[in-house]
Formats: C-alpha cells, sequence, structure tokens
C-alpha cells in the first residue's frame, strides 16, 4: 500500500491553484488549501512552549548557566585549585628568648662510646647533682662506669672509666661455681668450698632446685652451656671475685661503707654500687672524657658565621682547662665573665660568647645579629628582676621591602630601622617577642577587586572561578542523577505495567520499599563510611551520583507503571501483539515513547531537586569534599554566622546561583507541561 505525506499533497494542490487563480483575477477562494497549515507535534509543542514566557525566560536563564559553568573557565584566567598569596604587614612572633635548663652534650673522643641510656640520663643526674651539692657523680658498672664532673659553673664532663668487680659486702646472692654433668666436676667462681662438689654431684638435677652442704643452701639453675649448672648461695659479709686486694683493704671498704663514697687504696681507686643490703665493688682505671655538658647556648658576634662540629665541645674544654685551643688552623682563647664564657680570636677581637639566654628566630633560625640578641636578653633580665610578665622596648632590625625581601646599602650590609618590639612572657623562663613584619601569606578572605571580581575564599582560591567549576560539578549531578533515575523508572516501571500480575506486584512491593528509605540518614551514614576510609574525591563523587540515583527512581517507575496500564489496552498494542513483535519491542519502542512527554517533564522538574540535594550534602560535608568545588562547599566555606556577615560576597552569589537555576528548570518543566498537555492547563 503506498503512503502519501499530507503537506505535500496540500503544497501540490495549491501549486494548482495558484496557476489556475494566476489566469483569472488573481484572488483565492474561500475553500482553498493553501489557506490551511498543518504542524507536525513536535512544532505545535515547541509554538505552545515559546508562548509561555516564564518557560522562555527559564531558558535563557538555563543557556547562561551552561554557558557560565561549562564554557566560563576556558576563559578565565584562574583555576579552582590556585592559591592566591600577598605580602602584607602583620604582627608576628619574630623571635623567642628562654633562660637555658636543659644541658646539651657535645663529643670530645669519638673513641669512647657512651651508652644511650646514660647520654639521656644526664639532665636528671646533673640536677641530683646540683639539689645535692655534689660536683662528682659515679654510675658503677660491669665493664665501664661513668663519672660526671663538675668542672666550672653550667659545665660538666662525662668521662669513662674501665672498671671490674672487685666484691660484694652485705647480704648478697653470690654466684659460688659452675658444675658440669659431664664429668661431674664443679668450676668455682670464688674460693673453692671443700666438699660441695660432692654434694653437687648427688643433688643437682632437673632445672633448677636447691640443696644443703654443710648447713648452707645452695641453689642450682641451668646454665648458658648445655649440661651446666650455676651454683649459689647467699652469703654475709666480704665475698670476692678474685683475689683480696690488700690487708688493708677490708678496712678501707668498711670507712667507705659508712660514708657511701667511692674510695683509694693502693693507687688504685675503687667505686661502691649500693644496692639496699647488698654493695658491689668496682675497680676502676683513669677516667678518660668522653663528651661535655652545658646549658650554655653559643652566639657568634657577626651573624651567619659557620663554625665547626667540634668548635663548641674545644671551646669548652678551653674555658675548663684555662688554655687557648685551635680551630681549623686558628686559634682562640676563653675567657670566663660572670654567667658567660667569652671566646677571642687571633687578634684579641671578641669572636664568640657562651650565655645562659637563647634567642633565636621563632622559625629556630639563628640569623639575628649578636646586638638584637643581647638587647632582647638585657630586656628579659630586666623583667625577671622587676617580675613583670609582658614589657615593650625599640630595637634595630633589618628594613624590609614591599614585597617582604630586606633592604641592603651598597656594601651588602641590611639596612636597619627602629621597631617596636613586645616581649610576653609565655611560659616559665621562656618569652615571646613579637613586631610587625611583610610576610608573603595567603591571600584569604580578599574583597572583591579588579583581580578577583568576586574576592578570594579563606583557602585562598578565587570565588569566581570556584563558582564556575562548581556550576560544572552541579549541573553535571543533577543531569546524571535524573538519568540514573530515568533509566531505573522506566525498566522497572515498564516491566510492571505491561506484564501486571505477580510481577507488577512485586515490583510495586520494591517501590514502596525505596519510598520508605530515609535518604538523609543513609547519605550521612554512607558520607561517614567515605570518610574513614579516605576515598578519592572524585570516587567519592560518582558514589553519591549513584546513591540519589538509586532513591530517587521510585517515582518515575510508579508514573511509567501508570501509564503503561492505560496504554497497554488500545488499539496499537493489540496490533503489535497480532503481528509477532518481541515483548522487549512491544514495551520500549510503543509504550515508553507514549510515556515520553511526561517523563521530560517529571526529568526538568526534577533536575532543581537534585541539585538542592547535592548543594545541602556538600554544605553538611556528606557530599563532595574539598578542593573539589561544588556550589554546596562553597557556601560551607563560610557556614558560620559571622563569616556569612562579614564574607557576604562569598555565599550570596552562590545562593543567587541556585535559586535561579532550581527556579529555571521548575519554570521549563512547567512550560513542557503545559505544551504537551494544553488541555490541563485550562
Amino acid at each position: 500500500m503506498a503512503s502519501y505525506d499530507l503537506n505535500e499533497v496540500l503544497k501540490k494542490r495549491a501549486a494548482q491553484k495558484e496557476g489556475m487563480a494566476a489566469q483569472t483575477d488573481g484572488s483565492l477562494a474561500l475553500d482553498d488549501v493553501s489557506r490551511v497549515k498543518v504542524l507536525s507535534p513536535g512544532r505545535q509543542v515547541f509554538k505552545r512552549f515559546i508562548r509561555n514566557r516564564l518557560a522562555v525566560c527559564g531558558s535563557v536563564i538555563l543557556i547562561i548557566m551552561f554557558v557560565f559553568s561549562f564554557l566560563g573557565p576556558f576563559f578565565y584566567p584562574y583555576g579552582q585549585k590556585q592559591i592566591f598569596y600577598k605580602h602584607d604587614k602583620q604582627n608576628v612572633n619574630y623571635a623567642l628568648a628562654k633562660e637555658n635548663t636543659a644541658y646539651n652534650g657535645y663529643e670530645i673522643d669519638a673513641s669512647l662510646p657512651v651508652e644511650r641510656n646514660i647520654i639521656n640520663a644526664m639532665n636528671s643526674n646533673i640536677k641530683k647533682m646540683i639539689e645535692a651539692g655534689q660536683d662528682e657523680l659515679t654510675l658503677p658498672g660491669e665493664g665501664v662506669s661513668y663519672l660526671i664532673r663538675k668542672e666550672i659553673p653550667s659545665v660538666y664532663t662525662l668521662s669513662t672509666m674501665e672498671s671490674s668487680l672487685v666484691c660484694s659486702a652485705g647480704n648478697s646472692v653470690v654466684k659460688v661455681g659452675t658444675y658440669s654433668m659431664v664429668g661431674k666436676k664443679l668450676e668455682f667462681s670464688v674460693d673453692e668450698i671443700p666438699g660441695l662438689a660432692d654434694a653437687a654431684a648427688k643433688e643437682v638435677k632437673g632445672v633448677s632446685g636447691s640443696f644443703t652442704a654443710d648447713g648452707v643452701e645452695y641453689q642450682f639453675t641451668r646454665g648458658e652451656k648445655p649440661k651446666t649448672y650455676d651454683i649459689s648461695c647467699e652469703m654475709n659479709g666480704i665475698v670476692y671475685t678474685g683475689e683480696k686486694p690488700g690487708d688493708g683493704f677490708e678496712k678501707a671498704l668498711d670507712t667507705a661503707l659508712s660514708s657511701g663514697s667511692s674510695f683509694a687504696f693502693e693507687g688504685k681507686q675503687y667505686i661502691l654500687d649500693i644496692k639496699g643490703s647488698r654493695t658491689d665493688v668496682y675497680e676502676a682505671g683513669e677516667p678518660a672524657a668522653a663528651r661535655v655538658f652545658t646549658k650554655y647556648t653559643l652566639d657568634t658576634y657577626e651573624s651567619g658565621v659557620s663554625l665547626p662540629d667540634d668548635f663548641r665541645a674545644l671551646a669548652l674544654m678551653a674555658a675548663v682547662s684555662g688554655d687557648s685551643f685551635t680551630c681549623d688552623g686558628i686559634t682562640y682563647k676563653t675567657v670566663p665573665e660572670n654567667e658567660a664564657i667569652i671566646i677571642l680570636d687571633e687578634d684579641g677581637n671578641e669572636f664568640a660568647e657562651f650565655n645562659s639566654f637563647s634567642v633565636r628566630r621563632y622559625s629556630g633560625e639563628d640569623t639575628m645579629s649578636y646586638a638584637l640578641k643581647k638587647a632582647i636578653s638585657a630586656k628579659v633580665e630586666e623583667m625577671l628582676l622587676a617580675d613583670v610578665k609582658t614589657d615593650v622596648m625599640t630595637a634595630e632590625i633589618p628594613l624590609q621591602e614591599e614585597d617582604g625581601s630586606y633592604m641592603t646599602d651598597e656594601n651588602g650590609e641590611f639596612v636597619l630601622s627602629e621597631t617596636e618590639m613586645k616581649i610576653t612572657q609565655r611560659l616559665a623562663g621562656e618569652y615571646v617577642i613579637n613586631c610587625d613584619q611583610i610576610n608573603f601569606i595567603i591571600d584569604i578572605f580578599a574583597s572583591p577587586s579588579g583581580t578577583h571580581v568576586l574576592g578570594t575564599d579563606g583557602d585562598g582560591f578565587d570565588v569566581l572561578a570556584r563558582i564556575m567549576y562548581g556550576g560544572r560539578i552541579s549541573l553535571m549531578v543533577g543531569f546524571i542523577v535524573v538519568l540514573i533515575e530515568t533509566v531505573l523508572g522506566v525498566i522497572m516501571g515498564g516491566i510492571a505495567g505491561y506484564f501486571g500480575g505477580w510481577v507488577d506486584n512485586l515490583i510495586m512491593r520494591l517501590v514502596d520499599i525505596f519510598y520508605c528509605l530515609p535518604s538523609l540518614p543513609i547519605m550521612i551514614i554512607l558520607g561517614a563510611m567515605m570518610d574513614a576510609i579516605r576515598l578519592d574525591t572524585y570516587i567519592r563523587l560518582m558514589v553519591m551520583m549513584a546513591a540519589l540515583g538509586l532513591m530517587g527512581w521510585a517515582g518515575v517507575a510508579r508514573m511509567v507503571r501508570g501509564q503503561i496500564l492505560s496504554l497497554r489496552e488500545q488499539e496499537f498494542m493489540v496490533a503489535t501483539e497480532a503481528t509477532g513483535i518481541r515483548i522487549k519491542a512491544r514495551i520500549f519502542r510503543h509504550l515508553v515513547p507514549n510515556v515520553m512527554p511526561q517523563l521530560i517533564v517529571i526529568a526538568t522538574m526534577s533536575l532543581g531537586g537534585v541539585i538542592i540535594t547535592e548543594s545541602t550534602l556538600s554544605y553538611l560535608g556528606l557530599g563532595v569534599k574539598h578542593p573539589l568545588a561544588t556550589w554546596g562547599t562553597i557556601i560551607n566555606s563560610v557556614s558560620s554566622a559571622s563569616a556569612m556577615a562579614h564574607y557576604a560576597f562569598i555565599w550570596i552569589p552562590v545562593g543567587l546561583l541556585i535559586c535561579l537555576t532550581v527556579i529555571a528548570f521548575n519554570f521549563v518543566g512547567d512550560g513542557l507541561r503545559d505544551a504537551y498537555d494544553p488541555k490541563a492547563k485550562r
């Protein structure tokens, strides 16, 4: 059967009529077909849509929004993650002054190793010596003993001494010897005890135990070597580990025990290690200084001078001995002066100084001039004497350019200017010095200007650039979520409406379940989970879109089901069944296209709601995370009441864009609804 296009037929007949009319008077008859203009359904919908001024206004707004969000960033010079800086004068923490209380150690002889626990305990040991008024403290040990000695005020040396255990005095458990099961032999660690070897041969067995010989109780335990046992007993008195040093040793030991101090005997030094009722006696060798400890800080008169690693140790030991010292081929001399040690160079000029006050830049750098350090130290000492917590002083510091760099003269020296400094005691013996300085800082919350049209936010980002990129994300989220909702809703609603019966009942119960899901608590839980696993920002965005789409398809499915239930009994569906078209084609090629007008209207009106939902979630910190920009995260950057009052130039433009976009989508949705179904409006 041939098919005809009504428009083409009418055009041909109109042409024929025009030819006939040209032969007469050129007028058209009332029944002439050229007077009839037939429009396609699509053109009719479009014509009705553009007659709606609000719909056209909404369309224009949306076009502007898309151009602004998707094309604007290509022409705008700044990015959404670009941080901006500025030079600005601020009152900053310029320096930190504190009275030194901790003792720092410097290595004297690298060939004399010192145990780490001894070094770590030096500050506590020196504190004990100061409290007890001691000038020396001995730390005995098997193999190596240590001697801490006060040399001059605030300078202590740590020396090592070779040592060996001589004897134990008092009640003590002494190792008598080692018994070997092989050969039944007892190797004595002390003087031989008659009959003990025979008793051990009879009694020693098992893992451990005890036995009695000649009225003395002995204990035995497994030794280090296989089939050996260590035999020990508790003894009262003096037990020697080797030969007795001499006849007068015990008398000298008794005198030392009563005073609790070390003693000398026959030209040798002996150290006491008192452990309750037992005292171990060690023979010590000559002490050799391994490290020197001091609470002094070294300041050079010329700032920025680099000193060798061993300079401090050599200078301190020279101050102890009163001699000069040589470092890197230069000879220096030390001169004690009150609570300081002055170091003079070869020409007798002051080169450096050890003092009890440490004055450094607040960052810890040693870049301040010696004169400024001394001025601050003197002021702090005045505050200590007057018991004042806060005071002000005037000092000369390097002058800064507008970009924060320091001015120099023709000789390369810093140009100084008088600056007022405020000194505040923060902790006991610690003072913070504040003054105005030009710093290179992040330009946060900058007001709108020619450089930044809408200013900057709390992270130094350009607000207009963030709004452009945020519009991309917000609009993209809206369209993708609505697409997911529509696809799922069409599939589930189409199947339910076409098949009916138990299939329809099952899908509708599933729809009821999704209607009952509390979307906001679910998104809160999902956001907390993604925070816990530190999910990537872009993956988090995709998860959020999928979750919103899965929780929003139920309404679309119910609408599609209702429409298909009314359409499936019409004649064109009977025809598709009679011609043997597959079920899939019947649903998605014949039923669903007839539901498209309603789907377009629902999708358009849902876009605004999805954008508001995304903005709300991002504002609450549950959606897209910093530094990725969305309209919600931009408002979240000024979420406090005070921030909103002071930085209205950040959140008001974003809020207006959200409102305009949502209203525009609603206008377009209303216009499409009226255009597809003009009777509903009447």
